[in-house]
């Protein structure tokens, strides 16, 4: 493993995304507040469905395993994590952490900006592998290839065609369809390198299960946990990737949310529990970062069955490289703090971003964000 600009070990970054919109209070709860319980008469947590942090903050009770990390000393919550000028809309503020452009419109992911200066050359078709259904923006950049991948074992293998030679005939189809072009000469070239990618990294990918051991057992039922047990299994096989992504959701609880979001927080927490045990066992836990983020939290006040859009929201990095603790401010609730009914926002996501670029990553923020931002004190070398 080199060193990066800063003498610091580089390592590979783990992205975690709850898609739509994480309850920031019922994650980190704020139970010794009474305006917590004010403000969510029907929604505030206490008793047995907490687990204390401190004299202060507490846990969501299905997230027991974090609390383990935390007592580790491997995870740090970031508290009030947000942007300037904060969007309400699920689209709106998901694009602006996807691009780490709160004020403009940009189809430019800052992941897949990323991916261009670790690999400018486009060497490794899977720098970058994301487990899941399409494309996020994150990782989207014109001449950047990225894997997207559904099932590990059957990625690229066209498993709804009978037959292998029927397969085989559909990819070289594709290879010849997919052939370098002048750039008059395709109406995308997102497309084209999106199917090269996916065609250059397919047998890459195929082959790593086959030389995956583990004896950590991921619950079969689980997205979020199988999405991390497929990262797993790539890391194992030292492929070059740097960058994993997957998403689980939706964190869109505005009605039945103590059901829906204990579930939720049972399935993640969960399954980072395994993932790390795994990553572990790989000998990989120094060099491994998860970064995990929602596109908002919710409003101060509960609805009476669920919470609805607000701003300010927790974050979690998580590794053994990682300095444990609460960072960021203690939620302030009072009339006067709030935002329009929200949580006020204290640290600006992209600290963290130029954080996770340069510390983990191993290279220059500023392109990516396109100008500069302090780093936290997150990552030992």
């Amino acid at each position: 493993m080199t060193n990066n600009k800063n003498g610091h070990r580089e390592k590979n970054l783990v992205v975690i995304q709850l898609s739509g919109g994480n309850d920031y209070l019922n994650t980190l709860v704020p139970y010794q507040d009474g305006l917590y319980y004010d403000f969510r008469p029907n929604m505030g947590l206490k008793g047995d469905d907490l687990i204390p942090l401190d004299d202060r903050l507490a846990f969501n009770s299905n997230m027991g395993p974090f609390k383990t990390l935390f007592d580790q000393g491997k995870m740090a919550v970031l508290m009030g994590i947000g942007y300037p000028e904060p969007s309400r809309s699920h689209f709106r503020s998901m694009d602006i952490w996807h691009t780490a452009e709160p004020f403009t419109s940009s189809s430019e992911g800052w992941l897949g900006k990323a991916n261009s200066l670790i690999d400018p050359e486009g060497r490794n078709p899977i720098t970058t592998v994301n487990f899941g259904r399409g494309l996020p923006r994150a990782l989207a950049l014109q001449g950047v290839s990225v894997a997207s991948v559904g099932a590990l074992e059957s990625y690229g293998l066209y498993t709804g065609l009978a037959g292998a030679r029927n397969g085989d005939a559909m990819l070289d189809t594709i290879s010849r369809i997919y052939q370098p072009m002048a750039d008059g000469g395709f109406p995308s070239r997102r497309i084209l390198e999106t199917g090269r990618g996916m065609l250059d990294g397919a047998d890459l990918l195929r082959e790593a299960p086959a030389n995956y051991t583990s004896d950590v057992e991921y619950p079969e039922d689980n997205p979020i946990a199988q999405s991390l047990k497929g990262i797993a299994q790539v890391m194992s096989a030292d492929l070059g990737t740097r960058i994993y992504y997957a998403a689980h959701g939706s964190f869109d609880t505005h009605t039945n949310e103590l059901v829906n979001h204990a579930l939720l927080w049972d399935q993640v927490s969960t399954a980072v529990a395994c993932f790390w045990e795994d990553v572990g066992q790989l000998g990989k836990g120094d060099e491994t970062v998860i970064w995990m983020f929602s596109e908002f939290g919710r409003r101060i006040a509960d609805n009476g069955a669920g919470t609805d859009h607000g701003s300010g929201g927790a974050a979690f990095v998580i590794g053994d490289s990682v300095k444990g603790g609460l960072y960021g401010d203690y939620p302030k609730l009072a009339l006067s703090d709030q935002l329009d009914g929200d949580v006020r926002f204290n640290t600006d996501f992209r600290e963290v971003y130029a954080t996770l670029l340069e510390d983990v990553l191993g290279i220059e923020s500023e392109p990516v964000l396109k100008q500069k931002f302090s780093t936290l004190d997150l990552i030992r070398n």
